[in-house]
């Protein structure tokens, strides 16, 4: 028999067995689906995150308050203490000490509530320089941002984010209109672009006001000069790591601290940041991967089994192909083709299925799942490789058989 003759036998075996055929490949099926799907997600949070992050331009730098101690010397986490201050973004913000730095907004935020008419909407105030639209790339949509005439007289003005308006007056027309923040009254000076959201944050639902506003109205208090975060932009992409020194070196200096080492603060870029998300999921990706690729090797034990069982009702068929003159090597072909093509059918089956899966996923969990072309080759190569190698034990056992023995079975 030449091959086209025996896949033509290999293929009648399989559809005279339907049922059986399609519960044999269910396991590949679900095996190549999980790859195609849980890959997909790794890679789609991946990309969710680095575009987050990178949203914010390449050229930034990121500052955060160090590490805290309490009385009882609990030490906490980084981000914990209130190491910085609006005096340490205005000496970061000088070109002859950092001629690198283009410039510097730092944010001060606390989530508070806002009340407009009837209607009660609680958000992220941001209290922050008129640096902020540049350094964080968002500008308004409608109205202006604060000036520096409202930033130095401490003027109770707002910039809403499209959501926040939304949720508050229905519209974002709502300029010249007044909210009250904590029991301050504000006036609405602007209405920022859409920039979207992410699993864990919704950048249109917050509200942007003057930090010296802030300190006397909001956000008051014994630390109404701390900050939360610096962010720092460089002149251009080639000179960050000069304006990282020279951020680093700043901060040293005005804090008295010598050694970089105990610094109560942390720098970061961007790129730092991307690197470290892509790392992180590309491990759980492949950890993901893994736990799918078991389904695959049950799927290929389901494979064994149901060929053990074909072997066995068939042997006086293959002691009658064997007593005519075939030859071992085509008996093992044959069921090896039939293993072959059980894969490649549950393969290419799984494979259509995840990709539907991977189609509808991001409107039911609101995130991204990337499907990687070169995944779902690999994922049908493997799931044939494990079909043969799980079929050479009953295809040899059925090559093996004594042909007179196979005609006297029952």
């Amino acid at each position: 028999m030449n091959w086209s003759e025996t896949l033509a036998t290999a293929w009648h075996a399989i559809r005279s067995h339907t049922l059986r055929s399609l519960l044999t490949v269910l396991g590949i099926l679900v095996g190549v689906a999980a790859v195609v799907v849980t890959v997909g997600l790794g890679l789609g949070t991946q990309k969710d995150v680095s575009e987050e992050i990178s949203s914010l331009g390449s050229n930034l730098l990121i500052v955060s308050p160090g590490s805290s101690t309490d009385s009882s010397g609990v030490r906490g986490g980084f981000g914990t203490s209130t190491t910085l201050t609006a005096s340490d973004a205005e000496a970061l913000d000088s070109e002859i000490a950092a001629p690198d730095v283009q410039s510097v907004a730092p944010e001060k935020t606390s989530s508070l509530s806002l009340v407009a008419n009837d209607t009660n909407w609680t958000t992220t105030v941001t209290a922050t320089t008129t640096s902020w639209p540049e350094v964080r790339s968002r500008e308004p949509a409608v109205g202006e941002f604060f000036s520096e005439e409202d930033y130095s007289t401490s003027a109770s003005v707002v910039v809403l984010g499209s959501e926040t308006a939304d949720e508050l007056f229905g519209t974002t027309n709502v300029v010249g209109q007044s909210v009250t923040i904590d029991g301050s009254s504000f006036e609405i000076i602007g209405v920022l672009e859409s920039a979207g959201s992410s699993s864990s944050t919704n950048l249109d639902d917050a509200a942007i006001i003057p930090l010296t506003t802030a300190a006397s109205t909001v956000m008051g208090g014994t630390t109404a000069s701390a900050v939360n975060t610096i962010y720092v932009k460089s002149a251009s992409d080639e000179v960050l790591s000069a304006a990282y020194q020279e951020v680093e070196s700043i901060l040293l200096n005005v804090h008295g601290i010598t050694d970089a080492d105990s610094a109560d603060f942390t720098l970061e870029s961007q790129d730092a940041l991307v690197s470290t998300a892509t790392s992180i999921y590309q491990t759980l990706t492949v950890l993901l991967a893994g736990v799918a690729a078991l389904s695959l090797l049950v799927g290929g034990i389901g494979v064994m089994n149901i060929m053990l069982v074909s072997v066995t009702e068939r042997t006086r068929e293959i002691g009658l192909r064997k007593a005519l003159g075939a030859p071992p090597g085509a008996i093992r072909n044959q069921f090896l083709l039939e293993a072959a093509v059980l894969g490649l059918g549950g393969g290419l089956v799984g494979a259509v299925l995840g990709i539907v899966v991977a189609w509808l996923l991001p409107g039911i969990i609101g995130s991204s799942v990337v499907v990687s072309v070169p995944i779902v080759f690999v994922a049908l190569g493997v799931a044939v490789a494990i079909s043969l190698t799980f079929g050479v034990y009953p295809a040899t056992r059925a090559a093996r058989l004594v042909p007179i023995d196979a005609l006297r079975s029952e």
